[in-house]
């Protein structure tokens, strides 16, 4: 058993030493769209993906993160006068798969995919993607477009955001 153990250690060892391996973490601001902007006015979103190179083009990893969107504050006017309402702020921890298809030296193609946990009262999260356009601006610094959403119950929270992604 123990050799059996050795053996495999090794193995996977040398497999990540010969594949290249990029951790990335990227800060993004965002707009909530939807039924999401109706609750929200402005997000926040913090990503972390650790991608091996599958190919000359194409790599593939995890991803974590959060994302804070902060909640409106609305004003309605009825026959007996205006009634504030003030929404609460939604947040989620989403965890999942990244894959990403270098089309030439400064474009990328991405994907996340996974589940977002719901942070804040009430939210119980749900499926979340984000199909994502980068940017390379530099060898360490990637300019980030993406369209954030979380589909649970028949309904979503989505988000576009613009950002940047530092090579760690």
């Amino acid at each position: 058993m123990k050799k059996l153990f050795t053996i495999a250690a090794v193995a996977v060892l040398s497999m990540t030493s010969v594949n290249a391996q990029d951790f990335n973490l990227g800060i993004n601001a965002g707009l909530p769209l939807g039924d999401a902007g109706d609750l929200s006015s402005f997000s926040a979103v913090l990503d972390l993906n650790y991608l091996w190179d599958v190919s000359d083009e194409f790599e593939a990893g995890l991803t974590a993160g959060f994302s804070h969107s902060f909640g409106k504050e609305e004003e309605f006017s009825t026959g007996a006068g205006t009634i504030t309402v003030e929404f609460e702020d939604v947040s989620f921890v989403p965890v999942g798969a990244a894959a990403r298809f270098n089309a030439s030296d400064n474009f990328t193609i991405g994907a996340d995919l996974g589940y977002a946990i719901g942070v804040n009262d009430g939210n119980d999260g749900g499926f979340y993607y984000a199909p994502k356009l980068q940017y390379s601006i530099s060898e360490s610094l990637d300019l980030v477009a993406a369209y954030r959403g979380v589909s649970a119950d028949g309904g979503s929270f989505d988000v576009a955001t613009l950002g940047v992604e530092f090579k760690l």
